[in-house]
């Protein structure tokens, strides 16, 4: 094992410090860490440096070491000392760090051999975690504005339009429409000036891709702005980002001021005749404001409402003018597409879906983080592979993908592959990249509820169908789950839905049924069970269950009445303990905290003899 001591090239420890990192500390750890590098009088052959978001957010902080490669996990500042003193100096690297594989238990202590890496393909993400994200040099270093060079000085404005549509590039912000078609379309429109806007506006549930991807490697989607400015003819452009994202702002600014200063943006871009400035614009994080249409109205000072399409913004945009809208990801795709070819880039991928998809993977899963992968994956190859499968042994009961509009697809599914036609034509979406894997104990009826009220919240509320038809659907999905369901309730949810999807005027309200429909298609069988029997088969419903304590298996540990938010838990010490149903609001707060070892808290159906509902 090589350390600090003996070696003649220079040793970089690579802090994480994206979002999820820096709320856990990182930035202290960064501190200690170069404390403890001084201290130890090795400041000449190590650099502590920081990186945006690895990705791997459930086992932040991370310290990466370079060039080996040594990954530690879940690092605290009281570890700063041990990793300096231990492996870098004494070249005895600190173990208990090491990843543990959620299957085998087994440690693994390099980067490149963790599951969650190993099977990933990274195009969109290739510099995030490896480079710091406030330097121009690191981007420089690593090809960056390369494209951009190429762009202007061997190619015409025709050529990357040409070259981003043989590429097979489509939008990643959930349409999926042809980029370089888009790109040509506002060239040709009539009008000037013509206008570029870099839609950040990430809104999903859960969903942080274009947040990390902006902080991790602002330049990388900086440079595809410009190309893209270049290949339509725009002079301004602007992000639209929200004001949640508060180091994804900070960061992209500073890439800006530095792009500036190297003229990569401004006047006379690399001493040629094509200018291009960009304004960042924060919004006030309307999910809405993610449709194009609301997005531009917002942008001009407006309330953020869609509008009917044809005119479409490439013809018709901000302030009437031709405007051209892409997703984050779909610009950070740009550079390397330049660099290396559409021909390299469409061997990416699935037939009509080319290139990689980049994914948020949360919920009841081990490995929970971004993950990109070339389009086309199968699902099963996403969640147990890369996502290490459910937590706790528990079976996998279904994963919904593309956000709050997408469908929640069934083990059955499992080996659909992650693209646009495949997830479309089982019900669901690509979305902007949202997936949510729910295990046994998930209640789909409730999910879909969760999710609708969601999107019935975020309606702009300008069409009925949307409005008022969200509303309906959400007040029946209300019902079943506290055992008021009616019979017909399902065939009216799937009639309400198909009017919603069909009359609805933006993607919000077109897609706001997916839950519904996909849960119904799938899950039928639970939904019959909320409304004949007045009961939940997850036992996740709260008005359909309630919590008992088993006096033969309680404990009295206590835990479970100190823990009681309103005093209905009774008992002594050493001693069984009682709830009171009176008292008791389910929270579940009980159930979490009973010892794992002991269970005595148990869920009940309210209604075991399938009695009617309150």
């Amino acid at each position: 094992m090589a350390t600090a001591t003996n070696m003649e090239s220079k040793i970089t420890l690579l802090v994480c410090q994206g979002t999820g990192c820096v709320s856990s500390r990182s930035p202290e750890i960064r501190e200690a860490l170069e404390a403890a590098v001084e201290a130890h009088g090795l400041s000449d052959i190590v650099d502590v440096n920081f990186t945006g978001c690895h990705g791997f957010c459930e086992q932040g902080p991370l310290v990466v070491v370079e060039p080996e490669g040594i990954f530690y996990a879940h690092v605290k500042l009281e570890d700063a000392e041990e990793i300096v003193k231990e492996h870098l100096k004494e070249g005895n690297p600190v173990e208990r760090l090491f990843y543990k594989d959620p299957m085998t238990e087994e440690a693994i202590s390099y980067y490149r051999d963790i599951p969650f890496y190993k099977h990933q393909k990274r195009i969109v993400l290739r510099n995030c975690g490896h480079i710091n994200p406030e330097r121009i040099e690191e981007y420089l270093a690593v090809d960056g504005y390369k494209a951009l060079e190429k762009a202007l000085s061997e190619m015409t404005p025709d050529d990357v339009i040409e070259e981003v549509l043989r590429s097979g590039l489509r939008g990643r912000g959930g349409a999926g429409f042809p980029t370089g078609m888009k790109w040509r379309f506002c060239r040709q429109a009539k009008g000037d000036p013509k206008y570029l806007i870099c839609n950040a506006d990430e809104g999903d549930p859960g969903a942080f891709m274009d947040r990390s991807t902006l902080e991790g490697d602002p330049h990388g989607v900086l440079e595809g702005m410009v190309i893209a400015a270049y290949a339509i003819g725009a002079s301004h452009g602007y992000i639209y980002v929200r004001a949640e994202y508060p180091l994804a702002v900070s960061r992209f600014r500073m890439a800006m001021e530095s792009a500036k200063e190297n003229n990569f943006l401004g006047d006379n871009i690399l001493g040629t005749d094509f200018s291009f400035d960009i304004e960042v614009l924060e919004g006030a994080g309307a999910f809405v404001c993610g449709e194009e249409t609301a997005l531009m109205i917002s942008l001009m000072g407006k309330r953020g409402i869609p509008r009917p399409r044809p005119p479409f913004p490439a013809v018709s945009g901000v302030w009437d003018k031709p405007t051209n809208i892409n997703n984050v990801k779909s610009f950070a795709s740009v550079p390397v597409i330049i660099n290396r070819g559409a021909e390299w880039f469409s061997s990416i991928g699935s037939e009509k879906s080319k290139g990689t998809a980049v994914f948020a993977l949360t919920g009841k899963i081990a490995n929970s983080g971004l993950v990109e992968v070339p389009m086309g994956t199968p699902l099963r190859e996403i969640i147990f592979n890369i996502g290490g499968g459910i937590p706790e042994h528990k079976k996998f009961k279904a994963v919904q993908t593309g956000g709050p509009s997408g469908g929640c697809l069934p083990g059955e599914k499992l080996d659909l592959p992650a693209n646009y036609e495949a997830l479309g034509e089982a019900g669901s979406i690509m979305g902007s990249g949202g997936m949510v894997v729910m295990d046994e104990d998930t209640c789909v009826v409730d999910i879909a509820r969760y999710f609708l009220n969601f999107t019935q919240a975020e309606s702009c509320g300008k069409c009925t169908p949307c409005r008022d038809g969200t509303r309906v659907m959400l007040e029946l999905l209300t019902n079943i789950t506290a055992g008021r369901g009616k019979e017909d309730d399902i065939e009216t949810l799937k009639d309400l839905a198909i009017v919603i999807k069909d009359s609805s005027l933006c993607g919000l309200g077109q897609t706001a049924p997916n839950p519904v429909l996909t849960t119904i298609r799938y899950f039928r069988d639970e939904y019959e069970t909320h409304i004949v029997e007045k009961r939940c088969p997850s036992r996740a419903c709260m008005e359909l269950v309630n919590y008992e304590i088993d006096g033969d298996e309680c404990i009295g540990c206590t835990l479970c009445a100190k823990n009681c938010p309103v005093d209905a838990i009774a008992g002594e010490r050493k001693e069984a303990h009682i709830i009171s149903r009176d008292l008791c609001i389910k929270c579940g707060i009980c159930h979490t905290v009973c010892p794992r070892k002991v269970q005595a808290v148990k869920k009940v159906d309210s209604f075991p003899q399938g009695g009617e509902g309150s």
